[in-house]
């Protein structure tokens, strides 16, 4: 998610340093080369050595110390900055940058970059809500300062409330956020996942293997992507994508009615759900003895949700999905034309990597026009990008786009 990208981690002085540790750790594990300024106060909590270590870069925390003959320290620092995270930023902090106060390493190279800086608070509650505080943060915010708001919780003072630093993986995903373009800022996304249950009676139910990753990895780089997005889910064990919306449903009745409800305010629909196909017909209210003699269940078709859009998605643009074990191509091509669709992501399920529970996808993109686009195996979090910018692309070129009211085509 940050291959290639140089990141300022400064730490300040507080309890929570502790937490950017793990950050750092994340943020390397992301691909991120990390240069590490500590305040003199930070290194009374953590060692240097430990972020050095984790870094595999030098630890700065000299104003007059010069990284080489020719480089002065802050500037070099603040100019090869592609992201600037302050990270636990204690008041004292947050008061000097706000007034402009430039005495320290880290101050004096915040003030010097031209990177986004991102700001992870951390503090008493009652420093949180001090009205000077609050001041100091809003001003930094007009002038584009970027805030990861923490939360509440059991403080180290021994006061509950709010002032926690933020969990390190969501100031990672803020961090991923601050660095990627909002092309698609303005739209409003509908993605589904998962699989979809339907009981048999109260312990049993037909399903499938779908594990959500592919439609939760596309909410997810939506959002970044500067989208609003809504994601409707089955039963999965994954976590919550970062900024999304999540409607949590059980079985295709559940989720047809959810996305229906959605779809007047929505822009692009990305159906990513494996959503069963049969559903019984009827379901006991009593958990169903075993015995002897052969157990038949009855079944009934149920709603065809993507095909339901397809019949009146107006100009929206309609993004479906084909599991397949045969005939990969012909029967994608079939469900494009079949449920109106203008991109078919279609993989091979018997595929090695290409399977259900598996962090990895191989895709062919097949198109309206007949194009299919052969993409090479990936993991789900990079084939997420790669079909946003098939979106981007279509939604450019007009495909599926409708005209917001008030937009000046509009009027």
């Amino acid at each position: 998610m940050l291959k290639g990208k140089e990141i300022v981690l400064g730490v300040t002085g507080g309890i929570a340093v502790y937490k950017a540790v793990e950050l750092l750790r994340l943020l390397v594990k992301a691909g991120a080369t990390v240069h590490v300024v500590m305040t003199q106060a930070a290194k009374q909590f953590v060692t240097p050595l430990t972020f050095q270590t984790l870094s595999g870069n030098p630890v700065h925390s000299e104003l007059f110390n010069l990284i080489s003959e020719q480089e002065i320290g802050h500037i070099s620092l603040a100019e090869r900055a592609d992201l600037f995270i302050v990270a636990p930023a204690t008041a004292n902090c947050i008061g000097k940058l706000a007034c402009g106060i430039a005495d320290d390493l880290l101050t004096t190279t915040v003030m010097a970059t031209k990177a986004p800086v991102l700001i992870a608070p951390a503090m008493n509650v009652n420093m949180y809500q001090n009205p000077i505080y609050r001041e100091n943060e809003e001003r930094l915010k007009k002038h584009g300062y970027l805030f990861v708001a923490p939360v509440c919780g059991m403080l180290a003072c021994g006061y509950e409330g709010e002032g926690k630093l933020q969990a390190p993986e969501v100031i990672l995903a803020e961090a991923v956020a601050a660095l990627t373009p909002k092309r698609l800022a303005g739209e409003r996304i509908l993605v589904t996942a998962g699989p979809t249950l339907e009981e048999i009676d109260p312990v049993r139910f037909i399903s499938n293997h779908s594990s959500g990753k592919m439609g939760y990895a596309i909410a997810r780089q939506a959002q970044l992507k500067g989208a609003e997005v809504t994601l409707v889910t089955g039963p999965t064990a994954l976590a919550a994508p970062h900024g999304v919306k999540v409607i949590r449903v059980q079985s295709a009745a559940e989720m047809r009615d959810a996305v229906m409800g959605l779809l007047e305010r929505t822009d692009i629909v990305i159906k990513a759900a494996a959503v069963a196909d049969y559903r019984p017909k009827s379901r006991s209210g009593e958990k169903m003895k075993k015995s002897a003699a052969a157990l038949s269940i009855e079944l009934e078709k149920n709603p065809d949700i993507l095909a339901e859009i397809g019949g009146m998605k107006g100009e929206r643009l309609l993004v479906g999905f084909a599991a397949e074990t045969q005939e990969l191509v012909k029967n994608a091509t079939a469900k494009l034309n079949a449920k109106n669709l203008d991109l078919v992501v279609a993989n091979d399920v018997s595929q090695e990597g290409a399977g259900f529970n598996v962090d990895t996808n191989i895709a062919k993109l097949l198109y309206r026009d007949g194009r299919v686009e052969a993409l090479p195996m990936m993991g789900k979090e990079e084939l997420a990008g790669e079909i946003l910018e098939r979106v981007e692309l279509l939604r450019g070129e007009g495909a599926g786009k409708a005209e917001k009211p008030g937009s000046p085509s509009a009027r």
